[in-house]
């Protein structure tokens, strides 16, 4: 039995188990992908919309050519990071349930790469969760949401190019899709439900969005909602006040669903954590993020549901702190590790 099992290698577990190492405890960090696997999922060519060293782990400073990192720069500095610190690192490994038991937690695991197939079993005296959300993106529920020209992710825009691009969503994630397929010379229709570009857009990317949708270089369809996706168009329906509203087609080659993501809650249940019925958060000490089921903390994003809007990298990184120095406290009053 370890004293910590840490679930997620992105930053906020990268964090924890640095500190965990550093306190001399004997833990295992398990990543079901690669390390900082939602990163990897990013655009190809993102830019980071906070600066460098609020991104940092481990007191190891993150360099790079602008104060704000870009993707490839965020993969390198997390890469390094793991193989200079010497993580106990596991990548590949799912953990599918968490389970209370006399004296810690038993995870049951899965190796989702040929090297390490098949079930396993962890067993810890405390765990902290730090899975983040970017796994599991908020679904429409309409006809033709798997089909193959649809993703909840955006890559790139290079393909794109003289294509029809429909996107759903008016987010910042969504503003910056449109804005990089339309440089690319996608024709770009944006589809949202709300009656304006959300609130939460970053200031200094409304301006350049407006103008674009202004001069009708991007198309924007404003209180309207996705009602089905065919392989060549996408059918929407514009929102009604306390009617059915006028349905139309947008031919579409590709369509991106960006409306967001939400940290899934399956694990937390699986132990038994008391979760909000509306939000799906977690009942969290907002000192040491214990949850009600003693021994098992949650950092990061990973505790909060839908709320993922309440949870950055930098204060992710907080609640890894405090988590470790509850963590370490108690760890420390057990006879077998003084």
């Amino acid at each position: 039995m370890v004293d910590l099992a840490i679930v997620g290698a992105g930053p906020i577990g990268i964090e924890t188990a640095i500190l965990a190492k550093r306190a001399g405890l004997d833990y295992r960090l398990l990543e079901k992908g690669c390390i900082v696997n939602a990163i990897a999922g990013y655009p190809t060519y993102m830019t980071f919309f906070t600066t460098s060293e609020r991104l940092e782990v481990g007191g190891h400073p993150l360099v790079t050519t602008t104060d704000k990192p870009t993707r490839k720069e965020a993969l390198d500095y997390y890469r390094k990071v793991v193989a200079n610190e010497g993580l106990a690192l596991t990548q590949f490994t799912a953990v599918t349930a968490l389970e209370v038991e006399d004296g810690g937690f038993l995870l049951r695991t899965r190796g989702l790469a040929p090297a390490n197939a098949g079930e396993g079993e962890v067993r810890a005296r405390t765990v902290a969760v730090a899975t983040g959300y970017f796994d599991n993106p908020k679904r429409l529920g309409v006809p033709g949401e798997d089909l193959p020209n649809v993703s909840h992710y955006y890559s790139e825009a290079h393909p794109f190019f003289g294509r029809n691009v429909t996107i759903v969503g008016a987010g910042s994630s969504a503003a910056d899709a449109a804005l990089d397929l339309f440089r690319a010379g996608a024709r770009v229709t944006m589809v949202h439900r709300g009656s304006d570009f959300r609130h939460s857009l970053k200031y200094w990317i409304r301006p350049n969005l407006e103008n674009r949708v202004k001069e009708g270089s991007i198309v924007a369809h404003f209180q309207s909602v996705v009602r089905e996706i065919l392989p060549d168009r996408v059918v929407v329906e514009r929102a009604a006040s306390g009617a059915p509203g006028e349905s139309f087609d947008i031919p579409t080659d590709q369509t991106f669903l960006l409306t967001g993501y939400f940290a899934s809650p399956a694990l937390l249940r699986s132990a038994g954590v008391a979760l909000d019925l509306g939000t799906l958060a977690a009942r969290l000490d907002p000192d040491t993020f214990e949850t009600d089921v003693p021994g098992l903390f949650v950092v990061g994003s990973a505790g909060f549901g839908t709320r993922t809007s309440d949870v950055f990298i930098e204060n992710g990184i907080v609640h890894a702190r405090k988590a470790m120095a509850a963590i370490e406290a108690r760890l420390r009053r057990v006879p077998s590790l003084a």
